[in-house]
């Protein structure tokens, strides 16, 4: 112990590290027993095919355009503090959510969770950034953290399709409940508080051109999908759009303390970390959310047998991340990511194949686990060039922009998307008319399929990103030990 504190090695680093795990754990629990839930919430709250994205990219709108208010908040007002909080508010927002009338208060309550997520998942990750100095430990922790996405993923498909079946999908939001005041609790004895040093100010016109024009963006595609591309609400929310982002991006020119110092993204190892990021957010969170309503309504799979049908892609996840914790040090990120990037592409496009009468077996399963072991050798990699060279005053903004960059991408993919899904199955309802019964199962793959093809190019423009962007090599888990916990 005595040698531990002599080197400034944290004593309850890996208690922490215990702490934080179970946090991911049950964000990325939510996500996937969300996604399994979605069919039988569609059905009981009358929600619309054109609307069903909002389940999706009403948190992860919230949750994306607000890490990075989120980040700066956990830097200044203290990372465990922060912590805590969001912990406790994302219990208050599922229980919410767990008991909407409506598919408005469902929209409105999976808002709230991502609010209290930006708090929630930069504290984390910058925690783990300030806990672990050591390089080697600090590899395994980024390990731990993105083997228990992973495996969390697993947890929460089946337990999603046991509630969803047995019980309620209103249970899907009610699990959190527990998680969070327990891992609370824990938090309190054993994380070691952290700020960040310097002047303690808010960038609020930032936050509000930055949330504005998403939102406009999002809400944008959504009515392309309903009013059509060309119609004037449609236009005037992408016109609000650019504007809103172009003002944002002068505001953090000029302002004093920015919520997204330029000093972070310009380094180019971050900045393509990022932009990586925005593409693979687009291109998978969506994959999800139309595979899963295809094993629902298309192959007639029960929640419970739907989440069993995802296994593959989390234990594909959990393999490649423990594998690409070992090659980062010998390969350096740029060869793990591209080369994942390609092999989830690939997998992507595979998917394009199924129809209304293809088996999962030959169809589905063997393309799962290509997919997913593909993203596995990408996240390691990402996190670590997210933190390249990072100064404790942005380790909370820097550890929630690779979050954000994610989130956003996948609120706008899916708002893009889904339009592109819905567009493309109403064309084929109205060129196939003859096929009688068969016309809806038929229209809805041809949808779906359509969008694999799409996000296999976001996947494949993320990869160009990389080669070009990324450029250190095996010192990338070498970073950051100038941030030292309790400045």
């Amino acid at each position: 112990m005595k040698k531990q504190i002599q080197d400034g090695l944290d004593p309850n680093r890996w208690r922490t590290l215990a702490v934080i795990a179970i946090a991911q754990l049950m964000v990325v629990l939510d996500g996937s027993i969300v996604n399994i839930a979605i069919p039988s919430a569609k059905a009981d709250l009358g929600i619309t095919d054109a609307n069903q994205q909002w389940i999706v990219t009403a948190y992860t709108l919230a949750f994306g355009s607000l890490l990075l208010l989120g980040g700066r908040i956990a830097d200044f007002i203290g990372r465990k503090k922060a912590f805590i909080i969001g912990l406790l508010g994302f219990a208050g927002a599922s229980a919410l959510g767990g008991l909407a009338s409506t598919q408005d208060l469902l929209f409105a309550a999976r808002a709230l969770q991502g609010v209290f997520g930006a708090l929630l998942a930069p504290a984390a990750l910058s925690i783990v950034s300030v806990t672990f100095t050591e390089p080697k430990e600090r590899a395994k922790a980024f390990a731990v953290y993105g083997g228990i996405s992973g495996g969390g993923a697993a947890i929460g498909l089946i337990l999603g399709g046991v509630l969803t079946e047995y019980f309620s999908w209103r249970w899907c939001l009610g699990v959190n409940i527990p998680i969070a005041i327990v891992t609370a609790l824990f938090a309190i004895p054993v994380v070691k508080e952290s700020k960040a040093g310097g002047e303690h100010s808010y960038d609020v016109p930032g936050v509000l051109t930055a949330t504005l024009g998403l939102f406009s963006l999002v809400y944008g595609f959504n009515r392309a999908a309903t009013i059509g591309w060309t119609a004037t609400e449609t236009v005037s929310f992408f016109i609000a759009a650019v504007v809103l982002l172009a003002i944002f991006v002068a505001i953090e020119q000029r302002v004093k303390n920015p919520l997204m110092p330029m000093r972070v993204l310009m380094e180019r190892n971050r900045g393509g970390s990022y932009l990586s990021s925005l593409f693979i957010g687009a291109g998978i969170f969506s994959m999800f959310l139309f595979l899963g309503i295809y094993l629902q309504n298309v192959l007639g799979y029960s929640p419970l047998k739907s989440g069993f049908a995802f296994l593959p892609f989390t234990f594909g996840i959990v393999f490649a991340a423990a594998t690409a914790s070992k090659l980062l040090p010998k390969i350096g990120p740029r060869p793990l990511m591209v080369t994942g990037l390609l092999m989830s592409s690939t997998g992507l496009l595979l998917l394009t194949r199924i129809t209304p009468d293809t088996s999962y077996f030959t169809h589905v399963l063997p393309i799962l686990p290509i997919i997913s072991f593909g993203l596995g050798l990408v996240f390691i990699p990402s996190a670590s060039t997210s933190l390249h060279g990072i100064g404790n005053q942005d380790a909370g903004v820097a550890s929630a922009l690779i979050n954000t960059s994610q989130q956003v991408g996948g609120s706008l993919g899916t708002a893009l998307l889904n339009t592109i899904a819905a567009t493309s199955t109403a064309a084929y309802i109205k060129n196939h008319g003859d096929l009688g019964p068969k016309l809806m199962p038929a229209a809805l793959t041809h949808g779906f399929t359509v969008v694999f093809y799409c996000s296999a190019g976001l996947l494949v423009i993320g990869a160009i990103v990389v080669f070009a962007f990324i450029n250190i090599g095996k010192e990338a888990i070498v970073e950051t030990e100038g941030v030292v916990a309790g400045h």
